[in-house]
């Protein structure tokens, strides 16, 4: 069977979009060229594509929805894309980048890159508590403190909360150096660097010291009515139902908060069940709480990340 060979051109609005479109040293034409075994073939503000019929008309969408994007383009644009147009979809990259979250202490948007980030934040501003649940490098933590800081920047809320169970330290905490805040920094380290990314380091800084943030593990929480808060709990997949339940039950007047995990990486010890997959099953139904459910075709790191963890999603179904 012989594929019919077709030649489209691609118009772009002018040099500047050519540029942006085509990468350092043509690199993102290099990368159609590759996936979709066509030829791209630059000459001014036009792209010719040639080769088959259906892979051009690919191509051709592709560079259509990522024409839209005011802002940069990176290689992930390009790799989503190119799944929007496989998987049939008709959602456009304009209206996933057009909700803006927050602005960064640098003046950098940070906005979904994702349909199903996207539909996370519209979950998180339409309820008081959410679950962000889904792999590794799809964004649920870091998205989860933009909104933190938003909320924040809007007065919606007077300070943010943040706290992750230490499983890994386990008992073994006590035989590391230092006091408790040194003892239990390694495991809050991921919440600083987003803190960090968001606010700028002196900003977070001052915050800290006013009580405006807070970080600690949850066993802190214990105990405890959080009012006029965002909370995240993170890596929520390593909390026991009993600690679930005592976190949420913390909630006060004018909080919201946002639980997120991965329950393909649970650390509990043997016999103990993680309170994040039992806790959809208590509480699906109830109103003012919201569950989002990112996928492989959300993650925003590198593109080797989504085929590690398609290969063990595959892998662990054949074990079962």
């Amino acid at each position: 069977m012989t594929h019919q060979v077709t030649e489209l051109v691609f118009t772009l609005k002018d040099n500047s979009q050519a540029q942006k479109l085509s990468g350092n040293g043509d690199q993102y034409l290099k990368w159609l060229e590759k996936t979709f075994n066509i030829t791209v073939m630059p000459r001014g503000v036009d792209l010719i594509l040639s080769g088959n019929e259906g892979e051009v008309n690919k191509v051709y969408k592709i560079l259509h929805n990522l024409s839209e994007l005011d802002r940069d383009i990176t290689i992930h644009d390009f790799h989503y894309a190119s799944e929007l147009v496989n998987s049939g979809s008709s959602i456009s990259l304009k209206d996933i980048n057009s909700t803006i979250i927050v602005t960064t202490y640098n003046g950098k948007h940070v906005r979904p890159k994702t349909d199903g980030q996207r539909q996370y934040i519209q979950t998180i501003r339409e309820n008081e508590i959410v679950f962000g649940i889904g792999p590794a490098g799809t964004g649920k933590t870091y998205l989860a403190m933009a909104a933190a800081a938003a909320a924040l920047k809007r007065k919606e809320v007077s300070r943010i909360i943040l706290t992750r169970p230490a499983v890994e330290a386990g008992e073994h905490l006590g035989f590391l150096p230092g006091d408790l805040q040194d003892k239990v920094d390694p495991y809050l380290r991921p919440l600083y660097d987003a803190l960090y990314d968001i606010l700028g380091v002196e900003v977070y800084q001052k915050m800290r010291e006013k009580g405006i943030i807070e970080i600690a593990p949850l066993a802190y929480m214990r105990g405890r009515t959080l009012d006029d808060s965002f909370i995240i709990l993170d890596e929520a997949q390593n909390t026991t139902d009993e600690q679930m339940k005592m976190f949420l039950t913390r909630l006060g007047y004018g909080s919201r908060a946002v639980v997120t995990g991965d329950i393909t990486q649970v650390d509990l010890p043997r016999g103990k069940s993680s309170g994040l997959i039992k806790v959809e099953k208590i509480l699906k139904d109830i109103k003012g709480i919201g569950f989002c459910y990112l996928t492989g075709s959300d993650i925003v790191r590198h593109p080797l990340v989504q085929r590690i963890i398609t290969a063990y999603e595959k892998y662990e179904a054949q074990v079962e």
